[in-house]
């Protein structure tokens, strides 16, 4: 079982990354709570990490801290959740937000998550409920700087940091054609700042919940 790695980030494409540790490089996908929180590249990072092994395919998840793997865990031993949703909700939500809402049963709220219908979510509550009673309510996402556009930076709305951004949301659940529109609504609603991919991501996430 691996269970943690630190390694130079030598690529990053949400969700994915590739992890070189000591000249082996590593295959992660990450929950986007946790990729808000990679340094740049060629950057050491350390991750916690869960292997999963299933007969079509090996797949390895990696997490800035251990109560975001704690809680993908407790998601995947629920009965209906793979680690493909379990990293859609982890994406969505923090940990402590995930918590609130399970302990104030928010139905509604859980279902604006791709993948989660409405006996999902119920089903969430009644396995997860009362196993966060001490989580702290906190912010819904990680706040991340926001640079002012500059002349050197207008690139960052060129056609492929967008793509990049409504491609993460896809392979996260959503359907391409929300993720198209509430990317662009994004780009165009802070047109006056250079946002990143991540920071798209972040933003168009928050939109659609």
């Amino acid at each position: 079982m691996i269970g943690r790695l630190t390694g130079c980030l030598i690529e990053k494409q949400p969700p994915e990354i590739l992890l070189d540790v000591n000249g082996v490089a590593y295959e992660l996908l990450l929950p986007m709570t946790s990729f808000y929180n990679l340094p740049e590249l060629n950057q050491t990072v350390t991750l916690f990490t869960h292997f999963v092994v299933r007969e079509d395919a090996q797949q390895l998840y990696g997490f800035a801290h251990k109560a975001d793997r704690h809680l993908f865990r407790e998601l995947i031993k629920t009965n209906g959740v793979g680690p493909k949703l379990a990293l859609a909700i982890l994406s969505a939500m923090s940990v402590e937000d995930f918590a609130y809402a399970i302990e104030r049963e928010e139905i509604s709220r859980l279902v604006k998550i791709p993948g989660v219908g409405k006996k999902t979510a119920e089903r969430l509550v009644v396995e997860l409920k009362g196993k966060f009673k001490d989580s702290p309510k906190a912010d819904f996402f990680l706040q991340g700087k926001i640079l002012p556009k500059t002349a050197a930076s207008e690139k960052m709305f060129e056609d492929t940091t967008l793509q990049d951004a409504i491609d993460a949301l896809i392979a996260l659940g959503y359907k391409a054609a929300d993720a198209d529109k509430a990317v662009k609504r994004i780009a165009k609603a802070q047109s006056n700042i250079a946002l990143t991919s991540e920071q798209l991501i972040r933003e168009a996430l928050k939109s659609m919940l």
